[in-house]
């Protein structure tokens, strides 16, 4: 990695850290930090399709988070989760599901299907199974930890995802 890229990086945790209230050590908060920066970041991203946004969400739950006290890692992750939330909440209604397709509805895509097609079915989703989708089948969340960042049931964190990729498939196969 380049000298600039590092310091840029260093940078970023130095403006989130100086806010730091945590009982936790420098070393094992940047750490922590250096584990959940691109996380955060590609999830605001995908939640809002903005890059300026993801990146203001992210420097706000990096430092709200900083600036709460974390005793341990785990408290410190819990901290993380609950912040995202709490921002993208500030932009979008997430907790409450809208889907309602019957399971055995399931449409068969067929041909080449593109990556663009696939981000576009995504960004389509409603919020809430947006969220339960991206955390589950993209950052590999379980659905007990989805169930608590959203303030919903784990049937109904499955059923989320599982809603979102049936309206995936209709939305891909509609687009080829």
């Amino acid at each position: 990695m380049s000298s600039s890229v590092q310091q840029a990086i260093l940078n970023g945790f130095a403006t989130h850290a100086t806010a730091s209230s945590s009982t936790l050590p420098l070393d094992t908060c940047k750490v922590l930090f250096e584990e959940n920066r691109h996380k955060i970041y590609s999830i605001a991203f995908w939640m809002t399709d903005n890059e300026l946004t993801a990146e203001d969400i992210s420097s706000t739950v990096f430092t709200r988070t900083f600036s709460r006290d974390a005793a341990s890692p785990e408290a410190f992750i819990a901290n993380l989760d609950s912040n995202l939330i709490a921002s993208l909440r500030e932009l979008m209604p997430i907790g409450m599901l809208s889907l309602n397709t019957p399971i055995t509805a399931s449409t068969r895509v067929f041909g080449n299907t593109k990556r663009v097609h696939l981000e576009r079915a995504v960004m389509e989703l409603p919020a809430t199974e947006r969220m339960a989708f991206l955390l589950h089948d993209v950052e590999s969340y379980h659905h007990s930890r989805i169930a608590r960042m959203l303030g919903i049931t784990e049937e109904e964190s499955q059923n989320a995802v599982c809603q979102a990729r049936i309206l995936i498939r209709e939305l891909v196969s509609q687009m080829l």
